[in-house]
């Protein structure tokens, strides 16, 4: 055992588990148990402490301001769209095939910082029309640590992959 004394019970909560303790009964099969008269303990008596010291005030400890949200993710603007449907060139192109999830994960955040870096503002991501890939990068680039980078994102034109691919918009480099 662990050495620790259980604390005795106050009367008050003696009597009050002798009044709890009168309306059960035992489970089938099981004698009632005779309730043992426990002696008569007298309260031990607390010698006066003095007070305790006043401990001295700490300084309150500011907390840190918070975060500032990142924007809400924004669709591409419709010039942008008309313009990458009919065709119309991206900066760079990442191609997600072959990759497990955890490594895509990563290839993904370092492609789309390195083309960030490099001045590119729209690139195309291609996942597959099915698959893991195609249900989690949405979620990846709607996640809050890429927010500085990806303004928005939407689905590609059917001449760059459609369902299969993403269209990704980045933020300037500052």
């Amino acid at each position: 055992m662990s050495g620790r004394r259980r604390r005795e019970l106050s009367p008050e909560e003696r009597t009050l588990w002798e009044k709890v303790a009168e309306t059960i009964s035992p489970l089938p099969g099981r004698k009632k148990l005779k309730r043992a008269e426990a002696p008569a303990v007298e309260a031990p008596v607390k010698k006066a402490k003095a007070p305790p010291a006043a401990k001295p005030a700490r300084p309150a400890i500011a907390a840190p301001p918070p975060k500032p949200k990142a924007p809400p993710l924004a669709p591409l603007e419709p010039k942008l769209a008309r313009n990458l449907k009919r065709g119309g060139a991206v900066d760079a192109r990442f191609d997600l095939h072959g990759y497990r999830q955890d490594e895509a994960h990563s290839k993904l955040l370092w492609f789309l910082k390195s083309q960030r870096t490099r001045g590119a503002r729209v690139v195309l991501v291609i996942t597959g029309k099915s698959g893991v890939l195609n249900r989690m990068v949405p979620m990846w680039l709607a996640e809050p640590d890429l927010r500085e980078t990806v303004i928005g994102f939407s689905q590609a034109s059917s001449a760059h992959g459609g369902a299969g691919a993403l269209y990704v918009r980045l933020r300037r480099e500052r």
